[in-house]
């Protein structure tokens, strides 16, 4: 028979499409007052690896990703996918503009990357209040390991580095924990 453990702590990531650093800037006011503090920031990346969000966003978007210095239950992951669609909507009225900003909140912990969606699809769970979660990615013998469903600009492999800091500073903060 199993036994029911206590959770292990993650650290919140995000992935932020924009448009203009004034929409990453006003979103990321609001996003911190729900995820924490940023402790890692990576660097901005165009966004050339699909058109998928053309249409709503227009073109030359950029990418960036953040984690935070918070440790959290991942449970909470529902609550931040509701609250950052949230803070995208406010940016765009405030902003008087289709959608400035795409939110994509997600954790990491030692052994893989989830991201929360509110697209069913045959590879994520259900979590509840309409969120799905996915492993993006997942961490073994020092790699991030993408699947056929991982997204393309992840398989690329331009974020990795990124995610093995985070992962670093995850392994760090909850020193003495197993995290997977």
């Amino acid at each position: 028979m199993g036994h029911v453990k206590p959770v292990q702590p993650v650290t919140p990531i995000l992935g932020v499409l924009f448009s203009s650093e004034h929409a990453l800037d006003d979103a990321m006011i609001w996003v911190e007052r729900v995820m924490g503090d940023v402790a890692l920031a990576s660097e901005v990346w165009d966004f050339t690896d699909s058109d998928f969000y053309a249409g709503e966003m227009g073109t030359g978007l950029k990418r960036r990703f953040f984690s935070f210095d918070l440790s959290a239950d991942p449970a909470l992951l529902p609550e931040w996918k509701l609250a950052t669609n949230r803070i995208e909507q406010e940016c765009a009225q405030r902003m008087a503009k289709q959608r400035p900003v795409n939110l994509d909140p997600g954790y990491i912990d030692g052994c893989r990357l989830v991201l929360a969606s509110t697209k069913a699809m045959a590879h994520r769970v259900y979590i509840g209040q309409g969120i799905s979660a996915e492993v993006t990615m997942s961490f073994r013998d020092g790699q991030w390991i993408k699947r056929d469903y991982t997204f393309a600009d992840f398989k690329s492999g331009r974020y990795d580095n990124f995610f093995h800091m985070a992962r670093h500073a995850h392994m760090a903060r909850t020193q003495g924990r197993a995290t997977g």
